[in-house]
């Protein structure tokens, strides 16, 4: 667009911009031209505006992101490539967290599993996570979250309409580090990659089942293809048995999974890894809005002192390790810890690029929408 130049900076010129997310849209034919040091030209409508250095484009989107966290990109292509319904619509942005791809008049419907409440035998050497509880829980959240298609007022007729043609939804997860943490589990290590995957593997196998069988009850999706959406490549990847019953029966929703950051009811719920996050620190400031009063609140993560009690250590010891983690957020450096307790307690700042990497790509291959993720 022969505006993209003023678009990479717009946010730090304007202020009415500050509470959005701002992302360029990408195509594979900018990419190519990076790659290959070619002319790219500007243009809207047809009309070329301008022509400059794909590469020169892509540093300033690159600086600024380094710089300001602004503009994300978005590779659009590869996107619709795996759209679910890429036969019969065009995804043309995302919500302002990135995690639920949408057309025009497209409308975010969540929902997300504590993961917390799925082990058994937490914080010992018998502690597992129970996968039949999870599936059983998924296919009541995806029969919810279907009632809720029907019953939202939406600000506009297109809305309602796209919503009733498609009934996408995004099932998800928040607590993922909390459950790791409760597991024994290190977030970033092998373990912690192959357990995140079959977790997110049940849910999408739960939710598309489910999904099956509401169809059953009340008809598939009112755009279902078989064909064309059994050969999408997302779909394609489902169990055989799955593809089968799909064809067989239809399914209700289009599209079924999502991985929303989930701050607030992550909160509300306990956890202290939002969505597939890490734990962002084990001590901080919370500030609160109360009735536009800002309220600063010193946090310490109630499981990290739960493993400090579990632990038997002196009282002295103990407020010398909690004072240490409240200065530095992490407790990593900290010798007096022993160290069953600092494998687990990792955060954010604890886990390398690698490792964050290794955790969505493995969530990823089982997410038909997207997921929002922090690297960085």
């Amino acid at each position: 667009h022969p505006d993209i130049e003023e678009f990479i900076s717009a946010k730090r010129e304007n202020a009415r911009l500050q509470m959005f997310n701002l992302s360029v849209a990408v195509t594979e034919d900018f990419i190519k031209a990076v790659k290959a040091d070619a002319d790219w030209d500007l243009k809207f409508k047809g009309k070329v505006y301008k022509t400059i250095r794909a590469r020169d484009l892509w540093d300033r989107i690159m600086h600024s992101t380094y710089e300001y966290a602004e503009p994300g990109f978005i590779l659009i292509d590869r996107i619709n490539q795996y759209n679910n319904l890429y036969y019969c619509e065009e995804i043309r942005a995302t919500n302002p967290c990135g995690e639920q791809p949408l057309p025009p008049y497209g409308a975010c419907l969540l929902g997300s599993v504590n993961l917390t409440r799925f082990i058994r035998g937490e914080f010992t050497t018998q502690a597992r996570f129970d996968f039949e509880r999870l599936k059983e829980v998924v296919a009541i959240a995806v029969r919810l979250l279907d009632n809720v298609i029907d019953i939202s007022r939406y600000p506009l007729e297109q809305q309602a309409a796209e919503a009733a043609r498609k009934r996408r939804m995004g099932i998800g997860l928040t607590g993922l580090a909390d459950a790791f943490i409760a597991l024994g589990v290190k977030y970033g290590s092998p373990e912690s990659v192959a357990l995140a995957g079959e977790i997110m593997n049940t849910i999408r196998c739960a939710a598309y089942a489910s999904s099956v069988e509401l169809a059953k009850e009340r008809g598939a999706f009112p755009l279902f293809d078989a064909e064309k959406y059994c050969a999408g490549r997302f779909v394609s990847t489902l169990p055989k048995e799955l593809q089968k019953a799909i064809k067989t029966h239809g399914i209700r929703n289009a599209a079924q999974t999502t991985i929303a950051p989930t701050g607030t009811i992550g909160t509300v719920a306990g956890c202290e890894g939002y969505g597939c996050e890490p734990v962002f620190a084990l001590a901080y400031i919370r500030h609160v809005n109360d009735k536009g009063n800002d309220l600063l609140l010193n946090y310490v993560s109630p499981f990290f002192q739960e493993a400090l009690n579990a632990a038997c250590l002196p009282e002295e010891t103990k407020e010398l390790i909690i004072n240490k983690v409240i200065e530095h957020g992490s407790c990593q450096h900290i010798e007096q810890l022993p160290q069953h307790i600092r494998k687990v307690f990792v955060v954010s700042s604890d886990i390398t690029a690698n490792e964050h990497i290794h955790i969505q790509a493995a969530l990823q291959r089982f997410v038909d929408n997207s997921l929002s993720k922090t690297i960085n």
